[in-house]
């Protein structure tokens, strides 16, 4: 599900005047994100929503926020954009008998067949193998008793709406610390490969054909989000 944000329109007309910003209920959903904490989905009635309820509210279940990013809006300001994606396999189920009055409701359960991108190991066990499992930023490895331990991250997001192939130019061996500060845009990486909330470079191996327009696409997104 990609959920818009909240603010910066014009209650009378419903159009957008002004870009939203990473502000209250925004700023919340990217704290779940960072905590790894799931949100609760209620959808109300809406003639323009084609998947909402006939009448009142109906529960959804339970979502992860799986990204977020901005982009201008059909008015031209900026919005925010937020994927969700559904953590529990139960029905939906209608909550209220009428708008703004709630019953209580018991979902059930189904069996479900869910589509998930399949990631290809080939391409995360050779980044992997490029840097010996240490980390671009850091240039730590971690170490367990089952071997060394890295993670790969995917400059642009495999999920939609971005797309982003899984292909060798469009991922990086990052440590676990450094992977969540890459998604969550503490850090990204400069033209230069100089590295933007850190001090340092990013380090890149010879046989390592990185896609500058990957890393361009991140930092515009890295830009928006420490934009006021």
């Amino acid at each position: 599900m990609i959920y818009t944000g909240a603010g910066g329109n014009d209650r009378a007309s419903g159009r957008q005047v002004a870009d939203q910003t990473l502000t209250r209920t925004n700023r919340a959903l990217v704290e779940n994100l960072r905590r790894g904490l799931p949100v609760r989905v209620i959808r109300g009635s809406h003639p323009d929503v084609r998947d909402g309820p006939a009448a009142g509210y109906r529960y959804d279940g339970l979502y992860r926020v799986a990204d977020y990013w901005a982009e201008a809006g059909r008015d031209g300001f900026r919005v925010w954009r937020f994927r969700l994606e559904r953590l529990d396999d139960e029905p939906s189920g209608r909550v209220a008998e009428s708008p703004g009055r709630f019953s209580s409701y018991r979902p059930g359960r189904r069996d479900s067949v869910v589509s998930r991108i399949v990631r290809e190991t080939t391409v995360t066990r050779e980044v992997k193998r490029l840097y010996d499992f240490r980390c671009q930023v850091c240039g730590e490895r971690v170490e367990t008793p089952t071997g060394p331990y890295a993670e790969a991250a995917h400059v642009t997001p495999l999920g939609r709406p971005h797309g982003g192939p899984d292909a060798l130019g469009n991922v990086l061996c990052l440590c676990p610390t450094h992977h969540a500060a890459f998604d969550l845009y503490a850090v990204a990486v400069g033209g230069d490969l100089s590295l933007i909330g850190l001090p340092g470079r990013l380090r890149v191996h010879a046989e390592h054909p990185l896609d500058p327009a990957h890393l361009r696409a991140h930092r515009a997104r890295y830009e928006a989000a420490h934009t006021r």
